[in-house]
């Protein structure tokens, strides 16, 4: 709360200063679209040979707040500037938008926090307002898009945008060229403007090359293509449906809403009743099922008042007609999507932007329950009457119940659901609880080891300690405090006698100018020694490397007799040892901490006969595929390839931050990477993923082919 005070002072002393900065910028650049030179020497080179040279905090804070602002717009407006681009590309005669243009989200995100920074306000505040400024930013930058479209339009540039020839295919066995064509598109393909070119690859382009098809069309599944099928689609029912309103929400009219709701409960009806005469939901075939809801929807359009209501029936009813016919759906729980198909109704009629969202929460509801029921026969089998089962159940029976909250009853239940699959495969799943209680066990520990790391530092800023100490301190015992902690708790009398074990070797390793000190190092070297040994045993240190690390000590404890460091006092020790005993109480906060790899170099140490730890393998990450990586979601389906071994595996387990990432088999093998192993592996094509892209972005491809085909049948 005092951070959001001061934040929220800060803004308002500065905030008028940085509006006006950012002002300033934007009319100085209006004559070229350039960013001044000022400011261009802070955007990233494209090009050229590389230069290297040593970048302060303030520069790096400066690019990571503005990476996730840029995110964030692109996330946001991703389609509508793609529109734009093209449009600016053609009426300038050139391949693509210049790399400073002020129209790139990265460049209008490096303009917000440079100014930013000009006018006095400090990265730290920038961080606490981050959410409401990312959010309000990509606001109004997809407004600010969408209106030079309009107003582009209105001059006749482009009208309309055929995506085809800017698509791209998949690269051929050589990996030399890029075709035009129909398969998925990326901003890659739209800045070439269809034409063939080569593909050069170097460096870490090379490794892009080994980036199967799949793999490829999957990232791109969830970035531009989708963002541009989505604009294709609201571009394509905006001119059968002139009247939609561009309000947040509109109302639906009574009769279609009193239609929805017969529908709804007509449905629900019938197949309770199947279900209580002894049939299961899935006797009820698809085809049967598709015509049923084929005759509610004549009716349905019967009911409407506008021609956006029947527009929005006919799309709706063409998302749901690509999900019931998804063989990889068991018949089970095909039956509750199609149950889901009127509340989505009622809210893409109520609310304008459902179409255009790649998150609106219902969508969001319908990828997350398709991902976890995707999978392998194998499983498959095991869901009829199972708990997921019974969650999907639930779900839609509470969206059912709440007809008039719109996307909120969404929100709420993917929430829910996202909560259960968490406690499912830590508590009920057989074949992955054991494999996320070690997976948690290891960032526990690795959490608790970053800690005691930090605080040791502190402790041992001002202390004169051999440097060999501090850094045995550092590097093996708070791995083997954190160790104890998680294995006997952080009050436990164990990790007391590690504490105590720390202090006594800090006061070992000072200065010794007295006999009577020295021999008393001498007495209590023994029992120190075989301590120290215990602890980095129970931390899985080998036998080998206690004994070069007890070298070591004994080399600095010897350099300690002849010290002429400052003596480290009674009372300077007894508080050291004070602190040490309540050393839990300093820890800093395990959710500000990223276990990477900056901090955690190697986690193979956590093999063990029911957790592999994936230490090697896979190519070079792009910045897309790591963030691609961390958008995997719980309860998807892969195939690993692994160890000799091709395996059909779920994620189970996202740690914080989504650091580390946990896969199990259903046979029970866990497989745990860190982010950036993850992202390799992504690359390499080593983990594909079982969808080629979400049951809703599949959906809404084949519901805009249908409609591009026949366009009438919007308003038929």
């Amino acid at each position: 709360m005092a951070l959001r005070r001061s934040a929220e002072d800060d803004f308002k002393g500065g905030s008028a200063f940085w509006l006006q900065g950012v002002e300033t910028v934007l009319r100085t650049a209006s004559s070229d679209w350039l960013v001044p030179p000022a400011m261009s020497a802070n955007l990233p080179a494209h090009g050229g040979r590389p230069s290297f040279s040593l970048v302060d905090n303030e520069t790096i804070e400066a690019e990571i707040l503005s990476s996730r602002l840029a995110l964030a717009i692109k996330e946001r407006a991703s389609w509508e500037f793609n529109d734009l681009r093209l449009r600016i590309v053609l009426l300038e005669g050139r391949e693509e938008v210049d790399v400073n243009d002020i129209l790139r989200p990265e460049v209008l995100a490096r303009i917000a926090v440079g100014t930013w920074r000009a006018a006095g306000l400090n990265h730290g505040t920038w961080r606490t307002l981050q959410g409401v400024l990312d959010d309000e930013f990509a606001h109004f930058s997809a407004e600010a898009y969408h209106e030079a479209n309009v107003l582009l339009i209105a001059q006749g540039v482009l009208p309309e945008i055929d995506l085809r020839p800017l698509i791209r295919r998949a690269p051929e066995k050589t990996g030399a060229t890029v075709r035009s064509g129909d398969a998925a598109s990326n901003e890659t393909g739209f800045s070439h403007g269809g034409m063939s070119a080569p593909r050069h690859l170097h460096g870490m382009d090379q490794d892009t090359r080994l980036m199967p098809h799949t793999a490829e069309v999957a990232l791109e599944g969830g970035g531009a293509h989708v963002e541009a099928v989505l604009g294709r689609l609201s571009r394509l029912i905006g001119r059968h449906a002139a009247e939609s309103s561009s309000a947040k929400t509109i109302p639906v009219s009574a009769n279609l809403d009193a239609a929805i709701t017969r529908v709804q409960q007509d449905i629900a009806g019938r197949l309770a009743s199947v279900e209580q005469a002894g049939q299961p939901g899935a006797a009820q075939g698809t085809s049967a099922l598709l015509d049923e809801l084929r005759e509610h929807q004549r009716g349905l359009k019967s009911s409407a008042s506008t021609a956006d209501e029947r527009a929005t029936i006919e799309v709706v009813a063409l998302l749901f007609q690509s999900i019931l016919t998804e063989d990889r759906i068991p018949a089970a729980v095909r039956v509750w999507f199609a149950r889901l198909q009127m509340p989505v109704l009622r809210v893409a009629v109520g609310e304008p932007d459902f179409f255009a969202s790649l998150d609106h929460p219902a969508k969001r509801l319908i990828d997350s329950m398709g991902a976890c029921v995707m999978g392998f026969d194998s499983n498959n089998s095991q869901l009829a009457g199972g708990a997921v089962e019974k969650e999907i159940k639930r779900v839609v029976q509470v969206v059912e119940a709440y007809p008039d909250t719109g996307s909120r009853v969404f929100q709420t239940v993917l929430t829910e659901f996202e909560r259960f699959l968490e406690n499912y495969f830590k508590n009920e799943n057989e074949a992955s609880r054991k494999g996320v209680s070690l997976a948690e066990q290891v960032e526990q520990r690795e959490t608790l080891a970053i800690q005691f790391t930090i605080e040791l530092r502190k402790m041992l800023n001002e202390v004169p300690v051999q440097e060999g100490v501090s850094e045995f301190l550092f590097h093996v015992w708070a791995d083997v405090l954190a160790m104890t902690a998680v294995k006997s708790g952080l009050h436990s009398e164990d990790i007391k006698v590690m504490k105590r074990t720390a202090a006594d070797l800090i006061w070992s390793a000072s200065a010794k100018v007295s006999h009577e000190e020295r021999a008393d190092v001498i007495r209590r070297l023994p029992p120190l020694l075989k301590v120290l040994r215990e602890g980095m045993a129970s931390s899985g240190v080998g036998r080998a490397e206690q004994d070069e690390h007890i070298q070591h000590l004994n080399q600095s404890l010897a350099a300690a007799f002849t010290a002429r460091t400052v003596l480290i006092t009674k009372d300077r020790l007894d508080q050291l040892l004070a602190r040490l005993e309540t050393l839990e109480e300093l820890l800093p906060d395990a959710d500000d901490l990223e276990i990477d790899e900056s901090l955690v170099l190697d986690l193979s140490a956590h093999e063990s006969g029911d957790l592999e730890v994936v230490a090697s393998g896979g190519s070079t990450p792009t910045p897309a595929m790591t963030a691609w990586a961390r958008e995997l979601q719980a309860g998807s389906w892969f195939m690993l390839d692994y160890r000799n071994r091709n395996d059909p595996v779920q994620l189970a387990w996202r740690g914080m931050h989504r650091q580390l990432t946990l896969f199990v088999s259903s046979q029970g093998r866990a497989i745990l990477f860190q982010q950036q192993r993850l992202a390799a592996f992504l690359q390499a094509g080593l983990l594909v993923p079982v969808q080629d892209e979400s049951l809703m972005a599949r959906a809404t491809r084949s519901a805009l082919a249908k409609l591009e085909e026949n366009p009438g049948r919007l308003l038929d």
